[in-house]
């Protein structure tokens, strides 16, 4: 062997030539289609919208991360998915200026303040839709049917649901798109067209979305009747932000778990609480603050499911 040596170094020792800006990329991809469906049902408002988010996430960023003395990282694409997330998370009617301040409150406060990219320890785009849900709820609740935008406001289907309304849009319509609701969540279509793209291109695995849509298809046929094992399972799946939170929000690396184990706990939490809170509460959607709730509980989820390095640890007392 002579001199030569062999170097030991730690973990990991798999790379990869994926980058975040190509990651970001790809989630901006993938949100295309989506975003499209949106400005095509309700209106050219909607591309105001993606653009006032947009460029209030990456004039957020620039700013925050000259202000803490750091490397500017606009760059990386990640504010950018963060403001079309946002907005595709919003009415089309939002005024321009509260979906601005969305923007900096995703950036700002939620990512910048606890590290930038990869310390955030809940959704960006998905805290920001909820701070102008309580903030301005009527402003976040002002639907309209597609193609109608200036003249016909109309309740989202879960809300019809919800109320016990007896004709509520089809399957057809839920699918397509042809919906009241956020820009981006209506069609199921375009959403599972960009979930695919995400699937092909591996940025994504599918423990996280499909428990989450599981748990939710579960616990409302159990429950979402008039009596046990009667509800409407598809319609809880197709209608609401499910789909969008499940494949684009619940799977941000940042907060979600790290172990296979870890993303199943966090999928069914996430299915559970959403269950809970649109058939038991005064609200007809809750996948936000499913995902909230379930993003702080991934430190916790991380440290009992991550296996303990060869040759075991040592108990700290």
């Amino acid at each position: 062997m002579g001199d030569s040596k062999l170097l030991v170094s730690s973990s990991p020792h798999l790379k990869d030539s994926s980058t975040t800006s190509r990651i970001m990329l790809d989630v901006v991809i993938a949100l295309i289609p989506a975003a499209a469906f949106g400005a095509y049902f309700f209106g050219a408002r909607v591309l105001l919208v993606i653009l006032a988010t947009v460029l209030s996430c990456v004039i957020s960023e620039y700013i925050a991360t000259k202000a803490l003395g750091k490397k500017p990282t606009i760059g990386d694409l990640s504010a950018v998915v963060t403001g079309l997330l946002l907005a595709l998370n919003l009415p089309s009617t939002i005024p321009l200026w509260i979906a601005a301040v969305g923007g900096v409150v995703a950036i700002v406060i939620v990512k910048q303040l606890f590290g930038g990219i990869g310390q955030n320890f809940m959704n960006p785009a998905m805290a920001a839709r909820v701070f102008i849900l309580i903030s301005w709820p009527m402003q976040m609740t002002a639907w309209v049917l597609p193609d109608q935008s200036d003249a016909i406001t109309s309740a989202t289907p879960l809300s019809m649901l919800k109320l016990g309304e007896s004709t509520l849009p089809g399957y057809k319509e839920l699918f397509i798109g042809n919906i009241a609701g956020c820009i981006g969540e209506t069609s199921v279509l375009a959403l599972l067209i960009g979930a695919a793209y995400l699937f092909y291109r591996r940025v994504i695995t599918p423990e996280i979305p499909l428990t989450f849509i599981g748990t939710v298809a579960l616990f409302t046929w159990i429950f979402g009747g008039d009596g046990l094992f009667r509800g409407d399972f598809l319609y809880h799946i197709l209608s609401g932000g499910l789909i969008l939170a499940a494949f684009f929000m619940a799977t941000d690396y940042s907060t979600s778990p790290m172990t296979l184990k870890g993303k199943i706990i966090m999928g069914v939490g996430c299915g559970i609480i959403t269950s809970i809170i649109r058939l038991y509460t005064n609200y007809p959607e809750g996948v936000s603050f499913a995902i909230l709730l379930m993003n702080i509980m991934v430190p916790l989820i991380d440290r009992y499911t991550i296996p303990r390095s060869f040759g075991g640890e040592k108990k700290v007392a």
